[in-house]
């Protein structure tokens, strides 16, 4: 007779086989060394059940969620991640944003809060962060609470408030907050003070600073490169148009790919593509589905020549749904009246 039975934990179920009076003619070796492994293998596969369920059950993670992020963090009790989600919440953050930074740094439920993470959010609060913003910034980049506040936080934001106004310091501070994982001495600072010596103002080194903060941080020569290459190509420094040249150029694969679908799929010359780029350097920087939708629309539907394209770029930037389809729609009804004449 064979009698099956089950248990389970919370983790995991499995079961287990109770055999008795085994007759050789029913199970054989092989089969019983099989039931036998069954029960092993699964109690191999359990992962840590406390922390995983914890991570699903108090921090709002999905299971899949919370194994991934059992991997870097194994806890014993629930007091002190109890402790850190509450200061959380006390400081604004949503559940969501706090299932947000929990996925995104596991280890935070294990830090003493009030020792190494509380200083770098009265600093951020104290420099003019809403808690409203301040839990957007974090919940996006938590990396940021990981950072030491003498050694890293503090001279980045010391350095960004003598080039910019404090509001403009504050708009760095939440939409560029990734700027505090650059290198100061070997990245930031020389690559800043490089566009300040070619006479780039302020309010230019801003926009920098809050919209591609990515590309200021990539290593000092080839920013460097980069920059040296926009001026010569006759970009003025004190225009904005001049970051967007200095951003493509820091993606050169991204510019390269480009270049390529511009040459070889519309029928586009060099002259044509470095035309292009001074007048709109975005259009570098287009992705292929974004690029082709326009110019299949422009070219094929609406009987574009290609190269008129090359004259006015900007038309690569707007959106075909809500711009460039209803507009064009009004330019053939005028047309098929009279009312419009194509240019000779």
């Amino acid at each position: 007779m064979v009698r099956f039975s089950s248990f389970s934990t919370s983790a995991f179920k499995t079961k287990r086989y109770v055999l008795e009076d085994l007759k050789p003619s029913f199970f054989s070796l092989q089969t019983h060394l099989f039931l036998c492994t069954h029960t092993i293998v699964s109690a191999k596969q359990d992962p840590d059940s406390f922390t995983v369920n914890y991570l699903i059950n108090s921090c709002g993670l999905s299971p899949e969620g919370a194994i991934s992020a059992s991997k870097w963090v194994k806890l014993r009790s629930a007091e002190k991640a109890d402790s850190v989600l509450a200061h959380f919440r006390n400081h604004g953050f949503s559940e969501t944003q706090i299932a947000q930074v929990v996925k995104l740094r596991p280890k935070f439920l294990t830090a003493d809060f009030e020792k190494t993470l509380l200083p770098k959010i009265e600093y951020f609060t104290s420099a003019g962060l809403s808690r409203e913003d301040l839990a957007k910034v974090v919940s996006t980049n938590p990396t940021l609470l990981g950072h030491s506040l003498e050694k890293q936080i503090v001279p980045v934001h010391k350095f960004i408030r003598s080039l910019l106004s404090e509001q403009d310091s504050i708009t760095v501070l939440k939409r560029g907050s990734w700027i505090f994982s650059a290198s100061q001495g070997n990245v930031l600072v020389p690559n800043i003070e490089f566009l300040i010596e070619l006479g780039m103002p302020k309010s230019c080194i801003a926009l920098l600073l809050t919209n591609c903060t990515n590309d200021v941080l990539v290593n000092h020569e080839k920013f460097a490169k980069a920059v040296l290459e926009v001026k010569e190509m006759g970009f003025d420094m004190e225009n904005s148009r001049s970051l967007w040249a200095i951003r493509a150029l820091c993606r050169k694969d991204k510019m390269d790919h480009c270049r390529r679908l511009y040459m070889m799929r519309w029928g586009w010359s060099k002259d044509d593509v470095v035309s292009a780029f001074r007048k709109f350097p975005p259009c570098m920087l287009l992705s292929e589905k974004k690029l082709m939708q326009v110019m299949d629309f422009l070219v094929k539907k609406m009987g574009w020549p290609s190269r008129m394209i090359v004259r006015s770029p900007l038309f690569l930037s707007f959106s075909l749904e809500k711009r460039i389809i209803p507009r064009c729609s009004v330019v053939k009804v005028l047309m098929s009246r009279g009312l419009l004449k194509t240019k000779k």
